[in-house]
């Protein structure tokens, strides 16, 4: 079966609060996590952010690696594929950026990872003189299907945290990256809003509406 990929929109201009790059990455439109996202847009706009939601598999992003946007350590200025710029053009516009995903494996799935690799890329993300993202803060929201203890228990916690805070985040000069994990994912059911919005709490700026 052949996917379509549909052009991604441009980014706006930030104002107000803010502008947010909000990442959904799960293929079903009516999943937890794409519930999660919805309401962490609403929470935003709610706040005074202006919301870019890049809702990967509905705008049919390819994760795979392309020759064109493989990196080049001795070319920082190396220009990549169309679709790769498209998607860096959205993330430079954005000094918030959310992403929302079920942890696979240990790991984010394929397509988010892929996003990753292609979009926060060398000359862009990090490797160049001059930063070019205005990202200042970053939360990980991660739908986890084991209970708290279990997961911490056995190690995933700080492993987890510390790829994507410090491995991703921190890597690329986002200093004020946070992890929030909704735990038991396959049986909270309505609770996990509640989880979210923690989190949610905790990271809008205060003094604004829907801020704590």
């Amino acid at each position: 079966m052949t996917t379509t990929s549909r052009p991604a929109p441009s980014a706006p201009e930030p104002a107000g609060a803010g502008h947010a790059l909000l990442v959904l990455a799960h293929p079903r439109a009516d999943s937890l996590t794409a519930r999660l996202a919805h309401h962490a847009r609403t929470r935003l706009t709610d706040a005074g952010f202006t919301v870019d939601l890049l809702d990967l598999h509905a705008e049919g992003f390819d994760p795979r690696m392309p020759l064109e946007d493989e990196p080049d350590w001795a070319d920082p200025d190396k220009t990549y594929s169309a679709e790769t710029r498209a998607h860096m053009r959205r993330v430079e516009a954005a000094d918030t950026i959310v992403v929302v995903f079920p942890l696979w494996w240990f790991g984010p799935p394929a397509i988010l990872k892929g996003w990753i690799d292609r979009v926060w890329n060398h000359g862009f993300a990090y490797g160049s003189p001059v930063p070019r993202l205005r990202t200042e803060r970053m939360l990980w929201l991660t739908l986890v299907s084991y209970p708290q203890e279990q997961f911490a228990g056995l190690g995933w916690h700080e492993t987890v945290t510390r790829t994507l805070r410090t491995g991703i985040s921190g890597f690329c000069g986002i200093g004020n990256a946070s992890v929030h994990y909704v735990y038991d994912s396959l049986r909270i059911g309505e609770k996990a809003l509640a989880s979210a919005d923690e989190a949610l709490d905790a990271f809008l700026p205060q003094g604004v509406p829907g801020g704590t």
